[in-house]
C-alpha cells in the first residue's frame, strides 16, 4: 500500500476490493486496510492515515533536537494505523495477501508472521512476474544498435531491481511459513467478472495473459461449504487442518 501509484484507484479496483466483494457474497466479515472498521467510542482513532503520503515527507535523519522531536512525532502519527491493522489480523478467522516478488512490503509481512504465530491460514498470492515493455524495449535498442542504452537499461535492473519470476515462485520465508494448500498464482478472475460487473484493469491483462493455474476464487468459494484439508507428508495423505478453527459465533451455555 506504501507505493501504490494511486491510492484512489487502489481503493476502487484494487485486488482487495475484488476480494471484498467476493466474499462478503458468501456472507463473510472482512477486514479491508483499504476501509478501517469503525473504532467504539474512540471516532477518528486512526483516521490520519489517509494524509499519511503527505506525512511521510515530514521525515528527516537529520541529527539535531528538531529533527528527534520530527521522528517522534511521525512514529506517534503511524502508531495508531498499525495498531488497528494487527488488531484485524487477531480478530480474523484467515487472511488473503497479495505478494508478487517485485514488491517492496512491510506491513503485510508483520501481519502474515502475526497471523502464522497464532496458527491462522493465510492465503497468499503470488503471481507471475514480467516486464513485456522492458523487453520490447530491450529489443527496441538492440535494433537501434544503441549501446550506451543498453548499457544503461542493464543497470537500471539492477538498481530496480527488475527482476523476473515468470512461473510465480513465492519467497522462501513464506513457504517456510505455510503449508503447500496456502498458495495461489492467481485470483481467477475471469470466472466471476460478469457476475460482479467489474471494471477491467490490468489485473484482469495479466491473469488473461498467463491464466492461474491454482487461482483463489474458486478455492474460496469450495472453502464456503468445506473446510480444506491439508497434506501431512510423513503420511502421505490429506489430514485435518486444525488452522482452519472458526469459532462459531455467540456464548455457549453447557448442556
Amino acid at each position: 500500500m506504501d507505493f501504490v501509484p494511486s491510492r484512489k484507484e487502489e481503493k476502487r479496483y484494487s485486488w482487495r476490493t475484488r476480494v471484498r466483494e467476493f466474499l462478503q457474497k458468501f456472507g463473510a466479515i472482512v477486514y479491508d486496510p483499504w476501509f478501517k472498521p469503525i473504532i467504539i467510542g474512540q471516532d477518528g482513532y486512526g483516521d490520519e492515515y489517509e494524509y499519511s503520503s503527505k506525512k511521510r515527507s515530514e521525515w528527516t535523519f537529520e541529527e539535531s533536537a528538531s529533527g528527534r522531536k520530527t521522528r517522534a512525532q511521525l512514529c506517534r502519527f503511524f502508531a495508531p494505523t498499525v495498531h488497528i491493522n494487527r488488531r484485524m489480523v487477531d480478530i480474523c478467522d484467515f487472511l488473503v495477501a497479495y505478494c508478487p516478488t517485485n514488491v517492496y512490503s512491510v506491513g503485510t509481512v508483520n501481519e502474515i508472521v502475526r497471523a502464522r504465530r497464532q496458527h491462522k491460514p493465510v492465503l497468499l498470492v503470488s503471481p507471475p512476474i514480467n516486464y513485456p515493455a522492458l523487453d520490447n524495449l530491450a529489443e527496441h535498442l538492440k535494433a537501434q544498435k544503441d549501446e550506451k542504452a543498453l548499457q544503461l537499461l542493464e543497470q537500471l535492473k539492477g538498481e530496480a531491481p527488475l527482476k523476473p519470476n515468470p512461473d510465480g515462485v513465492p519467497s522462501p520465508w513464506y513457504l517456510a511459513l505455510m503449508n503447500d494448500d496456502y498458495f495461489f498464482d492467481g485470483f481467477g478472475y475471469a470466472l466471476y467478472s460478469s457476475q460482479f460487473n467489474w471494471t477491467p484493469t490490468r489485473l484482469d491483462d495479466l491473469e488473461e495473459a498467463k491464466p492461474p493455474q491454482r487461482p483463489l476464487l474458486p478455492y474460496l468459494e469450495k472453502l464456503d461449504r468445506n473446510i480444506p484439508q491439508r497434506y501431512d507428508a510423513i503420511e502421505d495423505r490429506l489430514v485435518e487442518n486444525p488452522d482452519w478453527l472458526i469459532l462459531e459465533p455467540g456464548v455457549h451455555e453447557p448442556a
